[in-house]
């Protein structure tokens, strides 16, 4: 995996990531740390990166057991450390799953599969962070 970060200019903190796959990321500061607050921040890519790893290994790991998924939202929440570096130390998400005849138990475990074995992003962020979550099923 490869990726490359070009600073944007010399009157602010914006950087571009170009993925190896081709696509664009924009980043930006606040602007108390010189952005304009023109796109998301570093760690807060790092944060939907992390829930969308998940969602992508829920929906998969459902789709695969043929259940009938129709939606699949995480909302995260996280605390950092008050001191540099400034980890990530509490992550909360809570998945909202709609789809016919889903099972509370069968998405609860199609989410603990995905932290405890597939998401890479959550097992790394779990290093330094307590990890957590809640399950939503929503019947269509």
């Amino acid at each position: 995996m490869e990726c490359t970060i070009n600073w944007m200019g010399v009157d602010g903190m914006a950087f571009v990531a170009e993925t190896g796959s081709g696509h664009l990321l924009a980043m930006d500061g606040a602007p108390d740390g010189g952005g304009h607050n023109l796109a998301p921040r570093p760690m807060e890519t790092v944060l939907a990166g992390t829930g969308g790893c998940t969602a992508y290994d829920v929906v998969l790991i459902l789709k695969r057991g043929r259940h009938d998924v129709t939606g699949c939202q995480v909302k995260l929440s996280a605390e950092r450390a008050q001191t540099e570096p400034k980890v990530f130390t509490a992550i909360h998400m809570h998945f909202v799953v709609t789809g016919r005849g889903l099972k509370q138990e069968v998405v609860e475990r199609a989410v603990a599969l995905s932290h405890e074995k597939y998401c890479s992003a959550s097992i790394m962020l779990g290093k330094t962070a307590e990890m957590t979550t809640s399950v939503e099923v929503i019947e269509i």
